[in-house]
C-alpha cells in the first residue's frame, strides 16, 4: 500500500532536513512530498538539495503563498498522481510527531484524525488561555456544524485515496487553516468512516508560527457557513 505524506512548507528551512529524515525513517513504504510556496528563506532550494540523497523525497514548488488549504489541494492532487493509496497530511514544525504517522496509516478507516482531545491525547506546555480558546472553539464548532469529532480542526490525518476523491477536495472553499475544519466536515457529511486516535501535540522547536489572530475568526465564519448549507 503506497502512502505519501504531504507537508506544506513556508519558511521551514530549519526543519525540513530533520522532518524528512524522521518521516522517512518510520517505514520503507513511505514517500514524502513537500509542497513549498516559494519560501523566501530558501526552503525549496534546501529540499532540492536533500532530494539528491533521498530517493523517496519529492517537492512540489508553487509560485507564491496562497494559504494552507490551497497548498494541500495541490499536494493531494500530486500525491494521487503519484499513485498514493493513502495520503497523510501533517505540519513541518514537529508539533505532529512523525512517530505517529504509521499509527494513522494502520487505522481501518476512510479518514483517521490525530486528536488532541480524546483520551490519551494532549497539548503539553500550552498555557491555560490557549487551552481554553482551543477547547471552546471545538465546542462551538461541534454545536454549530453537528460534527461529533472531539478535535474538529485536527490537521494530522490519514486519508484513503478513495475518500479524498469522494469529498471532492479540489472544490473546498477554505484557503487557510479552516481547510482542516471544512475537510473534516465533508468527510462526516459524506458518511465516510472516521476514527479519532490520540496524539500529543507539541509546540514547534524551530522556525516561527504561521498562526494569526484571524484564524479563529475564519473558523467561526466557515463553521457558520457549513451550518447553513453553503460549505461548497
Amino acid at each position: 500500500m503506497k502512502t505519501v505524506v504531504v507537508i506544506p512548507t513556508y519558511d521551514e528551512r530549519e526543519n525540513v532536513e530533520a522532518m524528512a529524515d524522521a518521516v522517512l525513517a518510520q517505514d520503507a513504504s513511505l514517500e514524502l512530498l513537500f509542497v513549498d510556496d516559494n519560501s523566501p528563506d530558501g526552503t525549496g532550494e534546501e529540499i532540492e538539495r536533500l532530494m539528491k540523497s533521498r530517493p523517496r523525497l519529492f517537492c512540489l514548488h508553487r509560485l507564491r503563498k496562497e494559504g494552507l488549504g490551497r497548498a494541500y489541494v495541490a499536494g493531494f492532487a500530486k500525491a494521487l498522481e503519484m499513485g498514493a493509496e493513502r495520503i497523510v497530511q501533517m505540519d513541518c514544525d514537529f508539533s505532529h510527531n512523525p512517530k505517529d504517522v504509521m499509527r494513522l496509516v494502520a487505522q481501518d478507516a476512510d479518514l483517521a484524525i490525530g486528536s488532541r482531545y480524546v483520551p490519551g491525547g494532549g497539548t503539553p506546555g500550552w498555557p491555560f488561555k490557549r487551552r481554553l480558546i482551543s477547547r471552546a472553539g471545538g465546542v462551538f464548532i461541534r454545536a454549530v456544524t453537528g460534527m461529533p469529532f472531539k478535535d474538529p480542526t485536527g490537521g494530522f490525518k490519514c486519508w484513503r485515496a478513495s475518500a479524498l476523491r469522494a469529498v471532492d477536495f479540489s472544490t473546498v472553499a477554505s484557503a487557510g487553516y479552516s481547510f482542516q475544519l471544512e475537510m473534516n466536515h465533508r468527510a462526516w457529511k459524506a458518511g465516510l468512516t472516521v476514527k479519532e486516535i490520540p496524539i500529543v501535540f507539541s509546540d514547534r522547536a524551530a522556525g516561527y508560527s504561521k498562526i494569526t489572530a484571524g484564524i479563529a475568526a475564519e473558523s467561526v465564519k466557515i463553521a457558520l457557513r457549513l451550518r447553513f448549507g453553503r460549505g461548497r
